[in-house]
This record gives C-alpha cells, structure tokens and sequence, in this order.
C-alpha cells in the first residue's frame, strides 16, 4: 500500500548498489505526489525520484519518472509528462487515456537502461487494487512489460503485515505471483526472533521467501513524498526553544522545503490550522500548494487567516511559492489551470498573482537582494539556490513592470519567495534561526547546522548501511 517505505528501500537499494560498484538509476513510471523536484534542464519530477537518484550519484532527469500526477482537487490532476504539463483530467479522463502514454514509460525506461545497470524500479500504492488493475502501467503491468522481477514491501508498524502480503499474493494472477520473488518487512520495533513464526508461516503457504526484515529507521531525515508523512501530525513541542508553525494547506506541495529546521533539537515544525496552535509560533510559515485559490478558502473557514491578520507584526510570517501568492493582495486564474476563479488574499504584501497554463520550471541560485527588511534582514546579500515551480506569475500590484526580488519583505516581518528550498544552505538557515532566538534573548547553538545536500549524503549511507544489516543481498543479487 501507500506509505510502506517502497521510496527509501528503492532509494537504500540504490546507494547500496552503487556503493557496491555498480551504476544503477531508480524509475517509476508514475508517481502521484505534490512533493516534486525540477531537473537542471527544467523538468518536473517526483521529489522521490531526485532523492533515489542523489542516493545513486546520479542529478535527477526526466526519465526517472515520466509520469507525474499532482492532485489538484479531490477528483482530478495535473498531468506531468516528461517533465511537463499537459493539462488537467478528472481520474476518469486519465484512466481511460493512460494507455497512451506507454510509448513515453518505455521510451523513458530504454533511455535511462541504456546508460545505467541495474534499473530499480518503484511500484505505486498496491499491486493489488483490482478496481484499477486494467491496463496498470505502474505495478504488475509494468512489471510484465519489462519482464522485471519483483519485491513486495509491506509495513509492520501500522499492524496486519502477514495479511498485507498473503491478501496481495492472493488478489494477484498467477503468473504476476511467479513474478514475486521475496516480500520484505518494513518498520519494525523490537526483536526480529518474534516473527520467525510468522515468516516461516507466511513462506510455506506462498512459496516466496522474507528477503530481510527492515528496523524502524528514528530520525532518518530524508524527503518524503506525499500527505502520508508522519511529520505532518507531529504536535507543537511547547518547551522548544524556538517554535515554527506551518499552515497545513489540504494541497500543501513541497513541505521538504521545512527540512533544514528539523536538524535542530531545540526548534520545533508542526503544521496546523488552529489559530491558537498558530498563536504559540515565533515564526509561521505558509507553504506551496497546488491550489492556491482552495487554500485561501481553506485559511478563511478554519479561522487561520483572522489568526494571521493577528500576528501580523509581532510574528514572522514567510510564504513560500502558493504561500508567497497567499501573501498577496489578488489571486486570478481565469483559465482554470488550478480551479479557476478569484480570490482576495492577505494583502500583507502589494503584490498580484494571475495563473498561466505555461509553469515556470527552473532550478535557481544567487545572492539575495541587499535591502531585505525586517527581523531576518541578515539574509541580505547571503547566497541562495533552490528551484522554482508555479503557474502564477506575481506582479507589483503598483506596477506590474516592476520585477519582484528573489524574497519579498517588509518592515513588517512578512516574507514572500518563489524560490523552493530558500531555506537549504546553512547560512540561510542559520541566519533565520539565529534571528529568531536573538529576538527572544538568547542564542541557540547553530554550529551543526550543515548544508541539506551534505546531509542527505551521510542519510542515503545510513539508510543504505541499515539495509546491508537488513536484506538478504544474495537473493537480491541472484534476482539481477
């Protein structure tokens, strides 16, 4: 299913093979998650693939995932293919038309073998849901196209995990059985002996061996890809030093981007909605969504935009991508590339957004303008890079000829970027830190505050070493 560790066992497979001599490259030919990346030649993929293909020595491209779905409501998606959109459809309009996109899976897949070998590939939710099985161009499907052998993960931490794995085997066909050459237990607390039973239980009836039993990884650290993620129900720690509040959008994209702060055990992120929750922050935080106009409906209803017009001036408040768009005083979309309509935003910041089908798609660095104001006027004229990812363009709302700084401030402490991932190199994330403490009247202690692609590194060799422990490699080198 959905959650199991699929994107860091492909990720730890991936290390570990290459660690071992080899040049893999990770693919999934159809990822569905608004947790995305853009590529250094300006294509959009899921933020899961670039981090498997960091962890295989690898810049992430296009290839690695033709197929990018970003839910834009409750019924329907943006269609990313190759890298970029090509319109919106409800999950009906894509069923029946995904079959057409077999040309650009294989095409994508032949690419990336004729370079790299071996290929591993993640599957999407479960090969078992037998409502969407016809034409499957992600699991067993796939699977067969390539004549591809396959490992079943399952997770043992939300419970059931004998029956995760029997009820899947059984739902499928046999030949796609045939296919399955070991299950792997994913996310386990205690002592590995407990299950001898069970596993030897669970081999007998299904012929397919447990390739290893994998230990809950604490404080691994590495993106994750969807509203699955644990972090997100994560409660304000009231005795940090330093509290950050994220607005918890219902199409909240890209909340990687709050990552560096998470390398502090004295600086708590939490995402909500509550105004009194919000009231604890000593800096908010609104994130990207997909759909800006919904989430400014959304801070309307559950009383967060009142709560924010509050903290306005007292609190820090820094929006980034939809959130800088939030920030503003207009949002347009008379094309319906997101949901269509207009909507009046914060009006914190004298800007306006109008959305465009065409996406700005582009990875980007520099310094940061000289004259940002404000409580985290220290950023100014540190170096930045990141990415950038949006179908509004924001304009002056004085004069929309007048471009618009990589972060717009205020002397009001409110903050706008485009730019995701602002927060990466340390000395930005140091310097935001450090200014929040300061106003507090003491100082934190920054000095392991490292630069998040330095920290991913040493994440992908733990998680790859914990694999080692782990699996059992014979049997996955004999399926290579």
């Amino acid at each position: 299913m959905s959650g199991v560790g699929k994107s860091l066992i492909t990720a730890g497979l991936c290390r570990i093979l290459k660690q071992d001599g080899f040049d893999p490259a990770p693919f999934k030919s159809q990822n569905m998650a608004l947790n995305s990346f853009i590529t250094a030649d300006g294509c959009e993929i899921g933020r899961a693939q670039a981090m498997q293909a960091f962890a295989s020595g690898l810049e992430p491209e296009a290839a690695m995932n033709p197929i990018l779905l970003k839910p834009s409501d409750d019924t329907g998606s943006q269609v990313i293919v190759n890298g970029h959109p090509i319109g919106n459809m409800s999950a009906r309009e894509y069923f029946a038309y995904k079959t057409k996109l077999i040309p650009d899976i294989m095409k994508a897949f032949e690419s990336l073998e004729s370079r790299h070998d071996p290929i591993i590939i993640e599957g999407a939710g479960s090969p078992a849901e037998i409502n969407l099985k016809e034409n499957d161009i992600v699991n067993m499907g796939l699977a067969k196209m390539l004549d591809a052998p396959v490992l079943l993960a399952a997770d043992i931490d939300r419970g059931g995990v004998f029956a995760q794995l029997y009820g899947t085997v059984m739902l499928l066909e046999a030949e796609e059985r045939r296919r399955i050459k070991g299950f792997i237990i994913n996310k386990f607390r205690g002592d590995p002996s407990l299950l001898d039973s069970g596993i030897q239980a669970i081999e007998e009836k299904t012929g397919i061996p447990v390739a290893g039993v994998i230990p809950y990884i604490r404080d691994l650290r590495l993106e994750d890809e969807d509203s699955l993620s644990e972090r997100l129900d994560a409660p304000c720690n009231d005795s940090a030093a330093i509290k950050i509040a994220v607005i918890r959008l219902s199409r909240m994209s890209n909340f990687s981007d709050l990552d560096p702060f998470l390398q502090n055990k004295d600086v708590s992120v939490y995402f909500t909605t509550d105004p009194d929750e919000l009231k604890k922050a000593d800096l908010v935080i609104i994130p990207g969504t997909k759909n800006t106009i919904e989430d400014m409906a959304l801070l309307q209803s559950t009383g967060a935009a009142d709560a924010l017009r509050a903290l306005k001036g007292s609190t820090p408040i820094f929006g980034i991508c939809g959130g800088y768009q939030l920030l503003g005083e207009s949002i347009e979309d008379p094309d319906h590339v997101e949901s269509g309509g207009f909507a009046e935003g914060l009006g914190f910041l004298p800007v306006k957004t109008v959305m465009y089908a065409e996406k700005c798609q582009r990875q980007t660095e520099g310094i940061l303008d000289n004259e940002i104001k404000g409580i985290f006027h220290t950023l100014s004229g540190r170096c930045y890079e990141g990415y950038e990812i949006h179908a509004g363009r924001s304009f002056s709302a004085a004069s929309a000829a007048s471009p618009l700084p990589v972060i717009f401030s205020t002397d009001q402490d409110v903050y706008g970027t485009y730019v995701h991932g602002i927060f990466d190199r340390a000395e930005i994330a140091v310097s935001v830190l450090d200014s929040l403490a300061s106003r507090k009247g003491f100082s934190l202690d920054l000095t392991d505050q490292t630069d998040q692609r330095i920290l991913r590194g040493s994440r992908y060799d733990l998680l790859a070493s914990t694999l080692r422990s782990s699996l059992d490699l014979g049997l996955i080198h004999d399926m290579l």
